[in-house]
Order: structure tokens, then C-alpha cells, then sequence
């Protein structure tokens, strides 16, 4: 009865798959949810000496924000 196991099969994978746990719906984040460094005036910069984790920074200066297209001639020997 070969026929006898694929129907217990079907049932069970069914069952699996409705017992299985779902994962959460992904919600929408405030920008209060994000912990991004900031820059306030008045805030002081904290001096640190190693290697820390910094909780909120006060970030001073974030680099050179412009692209810059990359030349060179690949491929060709």
C-alpha cells in the first residue's frame, strides 16, 4: 500500500506547515527608533582612549561626501 504513505505524508507536511511558527510583520520605524550619532552645539566631545563603543556621539566632522568615479583601465595586459 505505496499509496497509503504518500497520503500520510501530504497530511503531515500540511500539518507542519500550519503549525509551523510565522515570523513577525516588519514594522514602520520613527527616527526616534534609530541611535545615530548626531551634532548638537554646545554638546561636548567626548575624549576616549582604545578601543570604546560610544553611546550617541556628538559627531564634529563626517568626511568628504562626495562620489569620485574610479579610472583604470582593467582587462587589458
Amino acid at each position: 500500500m505505496p499509496w497509503m504513505q504518500i497520503v500520510v505524508w501530504i497530511v503531515t507536511a500540511l500539518i507542519q506547515y500550519a503549525l509551523a511558527p510565522k515570523p513577525p510583520q516588519p514594522q514602520a520605524s520613527e527616527l526616534k527608533d534609530f541611535d545615530a550619532p548626531t551634532a548638537d552645539e554646545g554638546r561636548p566631545v567626548p575624549v576616549v582612549f582604545g578601543t570604546v563603543l560610544v553611546k550617541s556621539a556628538n559627531v564634529v566632522w563626517y568626511g568628504d561626501l562626495r562620489t569620485t568615479p574610479i579610472k583604470s583601465k582593467g582587462g587589458k595586459k
